[in-house]
């Protein structure tokens, strides 16, 4: 078995950057439009009269269109900086601003089930209804935690309230591929589970094992 499994993005992570960069990007290309057309349209078309717009108003816009602009390449890069990934003794979730190592010790139970069934539609309001009915029907896998890994005030800051099912610490992981994921998390949680119940043998414990047969 490998040092670890392989990273499977976290889907809804994706979904909310999604909604960003695009939203960031049309609003970047707009304002950016706006003063090339202040700026050029009269060179370019000398019957072209342009509207009266006062040059600080120009230099803002211009410099909200390049932060919007650089902001939606920094979101559509983040995405991929977002996912779980198993390990020999601890899972990894890690985001763009977060990195958190869940020690199998930890972790007393995996379960899994559909999105719908911990956020049902019919409870949500405004644009989360809207958000989770594109995902309702997805099969995501819920880990019952002995106590969390990080205060929950700091992952509110850094995760969706679509990754906590309710008060108690567990976390919800939708991934792509949430078979391949769960599989490999069992292999990697049962290995070790193995491993910590019959340590290895080293040189030292087999000779002082010998030495206390033959007494």
């Amino acid at each position: 078995m490998s040092a670890h499994g392989r990273r499977h993005p976290l889907v809804l992570y994706m979904v909310i950057l999604d909604l960003w960069w695009q939203k960031l990007l049309g609003i970047g290309l707009v304002l950016l439009a706006f003063v090339a057309a202040l700026i050029w349209l009269p060179s370019v078309l000398p019957r072209y009269t342009p509207v009266h717009v006062e040059e600080g108003i120009i230099v803002l816009s211009g410099f909200a269109g390049a932060v919007s602009l650089l902001l939606a390449i920094f979101l559509a890069a983040a995405r991929k900086f977002a996912y779980v990934q198993a390990f020999e003794d601890h899972l990894r979730l890690a985001t763009p601003f977060l990195r958190m190592n869940i020690s199998y010790r930890r972790l007393f139970q995996t379960s899994s089930t559909e999105m719908g069934r911990l956020f049902p539609v019919e409870k949500l309001k405004g644009w989360k209804r809207t958000f989770m009915r594109t995902l309702a029907m997805r099969t995501v896998i819920v880990l019952e935690m002995k106590g969390w890994p990080l205060p929950r005030p700091l992952l509110n800051l850094f995760l969706s309230n679509f990754f906590f099912p309710d008060k108690n610490p567990r976390l919800a992981l939708l991934v792509p591929d949430w078979i391949q994921f769960s599989m490999e998390l069992e292999s990697y949680r049962s290995a070790w589970f193995e491993s910590s119940r019959h340590p290895a043998t080293t040189p030292r414990s087999e000779l002082l094992a010998s030495l206390s047969r033959k007494q």
